[in-house]
């Protein structure tokens, strides 16, 4: 794929904001401009804005707590912290009901996305754009409508779906199948692979390998392997994608765009340019502008001798933290991941007298039971084992220090308060095809293929000279295995919880792994309540109703 500067710009321009689009029989029509519709989508460059626009729906959920309260937490991989703020959805709580204020915030903007890029296919024959420009992006509208349908499906299930746009405030719901969501998702990625071109000068748009990779995951999804192996190799072999040498590069802050990374959402070096707030496309406000994952991961290192806060070592808001099994997957002395992933060790930027001089370590946290005798000949803090976890797993009590997932730190951020990150957040990267290319290999009983796709992975992971010790043979490879790389690999990117309801193992591995949520979870819980807002707006209630299990 060709590299290049150039960032797709996802701000509103020219763009209206778009109607009741959540037939929320509440909300009023928001213009200030006076224009229409007819007027703006008519011209090539106001219809290029709703283009633009469309993509920038992705950053409700990518990069913003809410996104990952919904995909990452709720998981055999982490549990709550302090400041968790979604608790309901950490821990399948009595609260996780229609009042969900996160799953409200996201159905509303997945549905304005889908309503964007349902009114950008009506307009694309009146755009004024070439031929060959129409083709592209009606591509790119497709695949967008079926990336933010996926979501809805996947979390809701059978819900309203609608392939026309919403012009005036609607008051009754439908309830469409999963199967029919499927066959427009199918259809529309089918059209995007065929229309999208193989790289794009703009980075962030879709492209057709975006599109073959995510069509791969949805056959994956819906059982079709076959089809899902094909398009999965076709994007390993068939451009220029490279797995990063090393894993730790993949996250530093002056190599976001590598030739790993197969889509993501864009966010820009200019904070002003992240929609921190947008009166026209967002009258309601918008989550924290840029990238949010580097607050939600850190502990409180701030109140430990020797520390204050500085950019260096983040803003912590300490909202979810590791759970024991999470961190005893990796083996650190082979794997790589777990010292890229995780951080473990703070140094003092502040002198305690007597005791620490700048630069000396202050802090460490560990998954191992460090010794008594060995912690009292220490001057650093120490947060082993026994004082954040309890035999079973569950926190001991202390949810404010602990081992902090690294991967979206910041240190380029211009002040310590500063919310917004320009980290990009990446949606597709090639090992995560290859995983899924491993998955689709082992349903289809090519156990010997789905091996040697994992070991590209793990030998990118391996530590200099390790390579040999982190293979596996054909007879490791099984669905637990792949879900336990797919942890190594691509923890707190935003896939966990789709990837467990894929295969089936939500509600398994959650009661066995996570000792928090695990008692808590229900058969019910593999789809989420519909918000008591859109329940209240529609006039069809008998027809639209909530989905089993809620309140």
């Amino acid at each position: 794929m060709k590299r290049t500067t150039n960032k797709l710009m996802l701000g509103a321009g020219a763009v209206l904001t778009l109607l009741a689009v959540s037939c929320d029989k509440k909300l009023e029509e928001f213009n200030p401009s006076g224009l229409t519709a007819e007027v703006v989508y008519t011209t090539p460059a106001g219809f290029e804005s709703l283009v633009s626009a469309a993509y920038s729906y992705n950053r409700w959920w990518y990069g913003k707590e809410d996104g990952f309260s919904a995909s990452e937490l709720g998981t055999d991989l982490w549990l709550r912290g302090a400041g968790d703020v979604n608790p309901e959805l950490t821990d399948y709580t009595t609260n996780l009901q229609s009042s969900s204020r996160a799953l409200e915030v996201l159905w509303g903007k997945l549905y304005a996305a889908v309503n964007l890029c349902n009114t950008g296919m009506e307009y694309l024959g009146k755009s004024g754009l070439s031929d060959a420009q129409k083709k592209a992006r009606e591509g790119e509208l497709r695949f967008l409508r079926a990336f933010y349908y996926w979501h809805i499906v996947e979390t809701w299930g059978g819900v309203h779906f609608t392939t026309e746009s919403t012009k005036s405030v609607q008051t009754t719901a439908n309830r469409t199948s999963e199967d029919e969501f499927y066959k427009q998702i199918i259809e529309d990625l089918t059209l995007a692979v065929a229309n999208l071109p193989a790289t794009s000068p703009d980075y962030g748009r879709a492209t057709k390998p975006a599109a073959e990779a995510f069509l791969a995951k949805v056959y994956l999804t819906r059982g079709n392997y076959q089809q899902a192996a094909t398009l999965a190799q076709k994007v390993i072999t068939g451009y220029n994608f490279q797995l990063v040498p090393r894993y730790a590069d993949l996250w530093a802050m002056n190599n976001l765009e590598n030739r790993e990374i197969i889509w993501a959402v864009n966010y820009s070096k200019d904070l002003s340019l992240n929609d921190r707030t947008d009166a026209l496309l967002y009258p309601d406000g918008h989550p924290r502008g840029g990238n949010n994952g580097h607050l939600l991961w850190m502990m409180k290192y701030d109140d430990q001798p020797g520390m204050i806060r500085d950019v260096a070592n983040g803003r912590p808001f300490n909202r979810y933290m590791p759970s024991l099994f999470l961190l005893n997957l990796f083996d650190e002395t082979k794997d790589s991941r777990y010292q890229a992933s995780f951080k473990t060790v703070w140094f003092a930027n502040t002198a305690v007298a007597g005791r620490l001089a700048v630069g000396d370590t202050a802090v460490v946290a560990s998954k191992r039971e460090i010794p008594d005798a060995l912690e009292a000949t220490k001057k650093y803090r120490v947060w082993d084992l026994s004082k954040v976890y309890r035999a079973n797993g569950t926190v001991s009590g202390d949810r404010l220090h602990y081992v902090c997932l690294r991967k979206f730190d910041d240190p380029t951020r211009p002040t310590i308060q500063e919310e917004q990150s320009a980290r990009d957040a990446y949606l597709i990267r090639l090992a995560d095809v290859y995983l899924l290319n491993a998955e689709a290999e082992l349903r289809l009983g090519n156990t010997g293929k789905a091996a040697a796709l994992i070991n590209s992975v793990r030998k990118r992971a391996a530590l200099p000279g390790k390579e040999s010790q982190m293979e596996i043979t054909a007879a490791d490879v099984s669905l637990d295995f792949i879900l336990d790389e797919r942890a190594r690999e691509l923890a707190g990117e935003q896939h966990r919880w789709f990837d467990l309801k894929r295969t089936g193992k939500l509600l398994a591995r959650v009661r066995t792994f996570n000792p928090e949520a695990g008692p808590n979870i229900r058969d019910y819980h593999l789809l989420r309540p519909i918000p008591q807002r859109q329940l209240d707006a529609v006039l069809n209630k008998d027809e639209f109703k909530q989905n089993p299990g809620y309140r």
